[in-house]
């Protein structure tokens, strides 16, 4: 058992706390860390080898406790922690796309990594500590993993660059950048980026890479440092070869290089696909009857002539199995309005691929409740993203949301919630759903320019379009070329997946995965140019369906009109039991939502009926004032005088002098309950009680009455 020990650092002002071997003792290895009073725990274990696997089995399980936070949570009937939450996902597959690429080729035994969040004070996100205790537990481990790894969170606000910065300054921020990286040669290398911004320029972006290099490389030398006090003896790499006599693998080497001569490069994207399974059929049948002893070997052959083929096309040709250049784009499409009675909608296609979106409108009630360790609140635009079998032809079973669908479905999210107006702008809901009806590489950033549209074309008034590429990279014989809109052929043989989102004037979005040890700063510099470039072509070709957004919402949308009252008078608009805005509810035909801060949100069939019950609202919590006139009926009467409603709910005085400049016998004389006169408020006392004029709204008293009466009196 590794022996206990406590390691302690500064870095950017924070202290982070290392514990090692107090717990999880049956684990491969396990980790505390502490960055200020969030606390983390890693556990790592791993299995044997998965022979036959084409895949490596790495599981990144990210833990959320509610106990963690200081709350009891979950279904009334079940008070603990369920499936995942959406956060909980999209931080475990942060955490795996930072570490997967430092796993050797041909390592194939399974790893768990279960990282456990322990406590959580609310500032500092356990992301950062999470995934220094994965560093850390992996590299204290018997896996051939090859870190250490950084990670390091920047955001710029009032015109400078926080570190690792609290939750409040990463949504102020007018970009949050996420960075992981490892040890290069000469330089870091960066091998994991996230970012979140307001149309951020490019050149902000390195800014952030170069602030955020010094705490990167510091936190390397404080985890080398561990590593050498416990110096672990490590699995050996295991060593990626195909077993097969020699005559048999270079006449196998020789036919599958002839055919993908003859076959490649084509003219036209769907040809890739069918080709290449022409090609895999063509090479089995050859196998089946000259080497049927040797199929699974010269699969794996056909495997590595292809890889070598695709990377050798673009490094020494500058072309692409589709015949493309290195920044030419595949043919685009966009169509608004294609399907009817729904909101909104948007179809996108880039070469095979192909993504319908379509947008709801809701009241603002329709927002997504949060309820979290990390999270409380609601959101009220929300992107699904959904990726059935048919998009890439195959048969499987549907069942619950997927962590990949997850995480795309944020990723366009995060490129679109910039550019939404308001909801003081715009007080609706939006959930827009991204239908992936065709996939041959980067549907999530297909499902950024398809979900663009179908915000414009539901009338939605956002702030400008965005549009998504992916920027592919491949690298070799100390070279590297980078190659713009990689198809799934590409992605799979290839060596990065950059995605960029943005509008015209910046980036809202970036994701970042590598399969290669890292990136260097000119990769990453190159890289954005090319997206850059590429996203504007795309944005050009989108303007064509649709320049900007509706002037009008769509017949079907529900039409919703605010207003504001003071939060004191919340209540009196709810009601005793909720009867007061559920009979308001009834007699229009609406829906209501209140806010704390006292906003109202009235949602209708037609904008005039919706109108007609916040008028009402707004007359219930009207705060009088003296000098102002209202139409009020007469609901009470004294011989003093008569209450009148002048206001829904809102009652005041009119004394018996009050309704005449001539003096006059009985308020009845003049006035019956249920009249309805003009009334003006002319005193509101300390108690606020309200005295009201007739006379001086110009009520005009019945002089016969008045007469009548005086006579009656003086005969008596």
């Amino acid at each position: 058992m590794i022996g206990e020990k406590q390691f302690k650092k500064e870095i950017a002002g924070q202290e982070f706390e290392v514990r090692i071997g107090q717990v999880a003792n049956q684990a491969d290895s396990s980790v505390i860390v502490r960055q200020g009073e969030t606390t983390v725990m890693v556990t790592v274990c791993s299995g044997s080898d998965q022979h036959g696997k084409d895949f490596f089995p790495l599981t990144v399980d990210y833990e959320e406790r509610y106990y963690a936070a200081g709350k009891i949570l979950g279904s009334r009937f079940m008070r603990r922690e369920g499936r995942p939450s959406d956060e909980a996902t999209l931080t475990g597959r942060l955490i795996d796309r930072a570490i997967r690429p430092l796993f050797p080729e041909g390592f194939k035994n399974e790893v768990q990594v279960v990282v456990t969040i322990l406590s959580f004070d609310g500032v500092n996100d356990p992301d950062v500590p999470g995934l220094l205790g994965t560093s850390i537990a992996l590299s204290l481990s018997r896996l051939p993993w090859q870190g250490p790894l950084a990670l390091c969170r920047m955001a710029f606000l009032n015109d400078q660059w926080q570190i690792n910065p609290s939750y409040e300054q990463q949504d102020q921020a007018e970009i949050a950048l996420t960075f992981s990286a490892v040890e290069g040669n000469q330089e870091i290398l960066i091998n994991m980026i996230e970012a979140a911004g307001k149309e951020s320029e490019e050149s902000q972006i390195i800014e952030g890479l170069n602030k955020a290099e010094p705490v990167l490389k510091t936190l390397i030398q404080f985890q080398q440092e561990i590593i050498k006090q416990f110096n672990p003896e490590k699995l050996p790499i295991p060593e990626v070869k195909i077993s097969l006599e020699a005559s048999a693998d270079q006449e196998i080497r020789k036919f599958v290089q002839k055919e993908l001569t003859d076959l490649f490069p084509v003219q036209v994207e769907q040809e890739v696909k069918e080709i290449l399974s022409r090609l895999y059929r063509s090479v089995e049948d050859f196998l089946n009857e000259k080497h049927p002893e040797s199929v699974v070997e010269g699969l794996a052959i056909l495997e590595e002539e292809l890889y070598h083929f695709i990377r050798q096309q673009v490094l020494e040709h500058d072309q692409r199995l589709d015949g493309r250049g290195l920044k030419d784009i595949r043919p685009l499409q966009a169509e608004v309005s294609v399907v009817p009675r729904v909101h909104g909608s948007g179809l996108f296609q880039r070469g095979l691929t192909k993504v319908l979106s379509i947008v709801t409108l809701g009241p603002t009630g329709d927002g997504r409740k949060l309820e979290g360790m990390e999270v409380m609140g609601e959101r009220r635009f929300m992107h699904h993203y959904n990726f059935p079998p048919y998009s890439t032809g195959e048969v499987k079973p549907i069942g619950s949301t997927k962590r990949r669908e997850i995480g795309h479905g944020y990723l366009a999210e995060k490129a679109l919630r910039p550019l939404v107006p308001d909801v003081e702008e715009f007080p609706y809901t939006i959930r827009i759903v991204s239908e992936c009806l065709s996939s041959n590489g980067s549907t999530s950033m297909a499902s950024v320019c398809a979900s663009s549209l179908s915000l414009m074309d539901a009338g939605i008034p956002i702030k400008a379009p965005a549009a998504g590429i992916s920027i592919g990279l491949v690298t070799g014989n100390n070279q590297y070329k980078i190659v713009t809109d990689v198809q799934g052929t590409e992605d799979h043989y290839g060596d990065m997946d950059f995605k960029v989102a943005g509008t015209r004037q910046g980036v809202t979005a970036i994701q970042v995965d590598v399969k290669i040890r890292g990136l260097t700063k000119q990769m990453i510099v190159e890289a954005l140019a090319q997206a850059k470039e590429a996203r504007l072509f795309i944005l050009d070709q989108m303007a064509q369906a649709i320049d900007q957004p509706r002037t009008e919402l769509s017949p079907w949308a529900p039409k919703i009109v605010s207003g504001q009252i003071s939060p004191s008078k919340i209540g009196m608009i709810i009601g005793p039991g909720g009867r007061t805005i559920n009979a308001l509810v009834d007699k229009h035909g609406v829906t209501i939502d209140l806010e704390d801060d006292g906003h109202v949100y009235v949602a209708g069939p037609d904008r005039p009926q919706a109108q007609k019950a916040l008028d009402e609202i707004l007359a219930m919590t009207h705060e009088a004032e003296v000098g102002e006139t209202f139409e009020g009926k007469v609901t009470r009467i004294f011989n003093f005088g008569a209450m009148v409603e002048f206001l829904p709910g809102q009652e005041g005085l009119v004394h018996i002098s009050e309704f005449a400049n001539h003096r006059i016998g009985q308020v009845e004389d003049v006035v019956k309950t249920g009249d309805v006169i003009p009334v003006k408020v002319v005193e509101i006392d300390e108690k606020g009680r309200i005295n009201l004029s007739a006379k001086a709204a110009g009520f005009k008293a019945p002089q016969k009455s008045t007469e009548s009466r005086s006579r009656q009196r003086s005969k008596d």
